[in-house]
């Protein structure tokens, strides 16, 4: 007898953003409070799980590049900041040209409140996601400076372990997470009230979105010489999720599997750039709230800021997205210092700027987590030949 054929993961999580947001315009606020503590107990275990994905997957990737860990460590880093400036301009340019003549509403309505949890359950992460980045680096490169055989043994084990982790345990409750997620968001009248409000500017930025990703496969494609739509295909159950989690790093279990699919990228450098790429290469939700600091500025103070404030804002927020937290609202809680001090924003604009990125914080995440499968594509292009295989150029250099 044939195994009975299970939903795809794209079939549950549009059914769980269904019910959710069904379920959030019509039950009473004792019921949401019931699946609002759902909703964090999974977020808890969820959340729980990435410091471990994040180790578990790119200290093995770094011992296993050897000579061209340091590489391509530092030039991955290097791409997460490039995209995130020229985001952040792209989005500016935009900003001067289209702002001026839209009709914006001069204030958003205020969303309902969510009530109290039943109760609380704060798994907190063994690390934090940062600390496990570092460490996860610290790690693989010293694995490699002392030839640590046992270790790099063990480091394999430990993958094969968050691997099952994450089919057995993370992709099962990411639709019931999502699910509650949206019924929050239903509850709180996202959907009746704030959006209409910013409507054309969200409508602005997710057209921004897919033409910057369209910019970065395309390099992406010149680069590695692979054709970029063999990545870009894969890539809709991570969108779908992140568009529900709103978190990068909540995404990633679903993204290394989606990357993990396409033929055009190397199986080393996907479990390196993808974990990677989901705490340093932000580059959705930067050209987001570049162009809301714009507008709310018009909005706020009557002008756009001025060109030269931009551009030190862009240089210095790339900075900031880089160390920028994969979680709900990392980018914009990173960058505050730099709204405050470089824009002038007062508490109000800045209270202001939280409520409508929080309205679309979804689909700048999975801008993020999709731009990820286009910058292993150009790092794959840069260390890798046609085949699959370490460049000898690349290999002779790195022995130096």
């Amino acid at each position: 007898m044939s195994e009975k054929k299970k939903m795809g993961l794209i079939p549950r999580l549009l059914i769980g953003i269904a019910i959710g947001v069904i379920l959030g315009l019509t039950v009473n606020e004792q019921i949401i409070a019931v699946i609002t503590t759902i909703k964090e107990v999974l977020g808890s275990i969820i959340f729980f799980v990435v410091p471990l994905v994040i180790f578990g997957f790119i200290t093995p990737a770094i011992t296993g590049l050897r000579h061209n860990a340091s590489r391509m460590l530092g030039t991955f880093l290097g791409m997460s900041y490039l995209s995130a400036v020229f985001a952040s301009l792209f989005a500016a340019i935009a900003g001067y040209i289209i702002i001026p003549h839209l009709n914006i509403a001069s204030e958003a309505e205020a969303l309902k409140e969510l009530p109290k949890t039943a109760f609380e359950l704060n798994i907190e992460p063994v690390v934090p996601v940062i600390t496990a980045l570092v460490l996860a680096i610290l790690v693989g490169v010293s694995v490699i400076w002392t030839k640590a055989e046992t270790v790099d043994k063990l480091l394999g084990e430990f993958q094969k372990m968050v691997l099952s982790i994450i089919n057995k345990i993370v992709i099962p409750i990411l639709p019931y997470f999502i699910a509650a997620t949206f019924a929050g968001l239903a509850y709180t009248g996202t959907f009746t009230k704030q959006l209409p409000v910013f409507l054309k500017i969200i409508v602005l930025v997710l057209i921004g979105h897919f033409i910057w990703l369209t910019i970065l496969y395309a390099i992406g494609g010149a680069v590695s010489k692979q054709n970029p739509w063999e990545v870009v295909k894969h890539y809709g159950p991570a969108y779908l999720t992140a568009v529900g989690t709103m978190s990068s790093a909540a995404t990633l279990p679903v993204s290394l599997r989606c990357a993990k699919r396409s033929k055009a990228l190397v199986p080393e450098v996907v479990d390196f750039a993808i974990p990677l790429g989901a705490t340093t290469h932000l580059c959705g939700s930067v050209l987001t709230e570049t162009f809301f600091c714009m507008t709310i500025s018009l909005i706020m103070y009557g002008t756009l800021p001025a060109v030269s404030t931009i551009i030190i804002f862009s240089i210095l927020f790339g900075i900031f997205a880089v160390g920028a937290p994969g979680v709900p609202g990392g980018t914009v809680m990173a960058s505050l210092a730099i709204v405050y001090g470089i824009l002038g924003f007062e508490a109000s604009a800045v209270g202001l700027l939280m409520a409508i990125f929080a309205l679309q914080d979804s689909f700048g995440t999975a801008c993020n987590i999709t731009g990820d499968g286009a910058l292993a594509l150009i790092l794959r292009g840069l260390y890798y030949d046609k085949e699959g295989n370490i460049k000898e150029n690349t290999k002779a250099s790195a022995a130096v």
